[in-house]
């Protein structure tokens, strides 16, 4: 049977731009917002969604899918908390950007049923300002759309399948892999690059002040490379407390690099460095996976 209406729970940045774009192709079923009110005043002024329910158990009735689009710890707590009223037939999903710790929520809540009733996800999209406002249709196109299927679920079956059409229909990538490698691949393709453009903006304040012209005397690489430090806090944070080793780990690996470069400013050894980094635009493989040492293991991601 065809989805017929998706509540999507946090109509925010990446909330509201799903709503966006699955209406612009051509979804014909109603969207239920679940927000602050003047969150969906917004959303619903926007079109993003048909109906604002500021309840998220009473925005998830009646909804074959359940989209779970805030924070981490709150995806955590929602999982908890609307498990045990939502229909054995709603499929729940999220867009959380750590895995293991959701899967695990899951797990918890749903029992041996979790296979059937959630599936893992999340899109490698957004922006660097939150926030309904800044929802776009486009959000999504050429984005990857990482799920992290639970063991023995297949998301190309049943609700789960109707619900990635539908993410394949908005223009993004399917990617399937393991919530662990998920992860471990995200600290550096994603939380890693956060951290330096944060460390590099606060060293930058506190070095230079906060009011020196930096931005337009620092040129286009500086700009670029700072624009993401605007982020949020409140995400980050989620995000830091659920990936920590993974991200720890990808930290100090990163930190010994920087010291070797430190070391070597007057050396061949540099030129090297540059060389190696050279490799990775050069390389046409778009998802960079880790080399295989005894504490990483050799990544399944699938493309779909």
């Amino acid at each position: 049977m065809p989805i017929r209406q998706i509540t999507i729970v946090g109509t925010g940045l990446v909330g509201g731009s799903l709503g966006l774009a699955l209406k612009k192709h051509g979804f014909r079923g109603t969207i239920i917002g679940c927000d602050r009110e003047q969150v969906l005043v917004t959303a619903k002024r926007l079109r993003a969604i048909d109906a604002g329910v500021l309840d998220p158990g009473k925005a998830c009735r009646g909804s074959d899918i359940v989209v779970l689009a805030t924070p981490v710890s709150a995806i955590i707590d929602l999982i908890e908390k609307l498990a045990p009223a939502l229909s054995r037939t709603t499929l729940v999903t999220d867009v959380g950007s750590t895995k293991q710790a959701i899967v695990q929520s899951a797990l918890t809540a749903f029992g041996t049923d979790a296979p059937r009733r959630f599936l893992a996800g999340h899109p490698m999209a957004g922006k660097e300002h939150s926030g309904i406002e800044f929802a776009d249709s486009q959000l999504f196109q050429d984005a990857s759309w990482f799920f992290t299927p639970l063991a023995g679920q297949d998301p190309n079956r049943g609700r789960g399948a109707e619900y990635v059409d539908w993410i394949k229909r908005i223009g993004a990538r399917i990617a399937i892999l393991d919530p662990a490698e998920h992860d471990q691949l995200c600290a550096w393709i994603s939380h890693v690059p956060q951290m330096l453009a944060t460390t590099l903006a606060a060293t930058l304040v506190e070095v230079y002040g906060g009011r020196a012209p930096l931005l337009k005397t620092g040129g286009r690489a500086l700009r670029e490379m700072t624009r993401i430090s605007a982020s949020p806090y409140s995400m980050w944070r989620d995000i830091a407390l659920t990936n920590k080793k993974h991200l720890a780990n990808a930290l100090l690996k990163l930190e010994q690099e920087l010291a070797h470069i430190r070391e070597n400013l007057d050396t061949r050894a540099l030129q090297e460095v540059f060389a190696r980094a050279h490799q990775l635009r050069a390389s046409k493989t778009q998802v960079s996976r880790p080399r295989k040492t005894s504490a990483q293991p050799r990544s399944r991601l699938r493309t779909n």
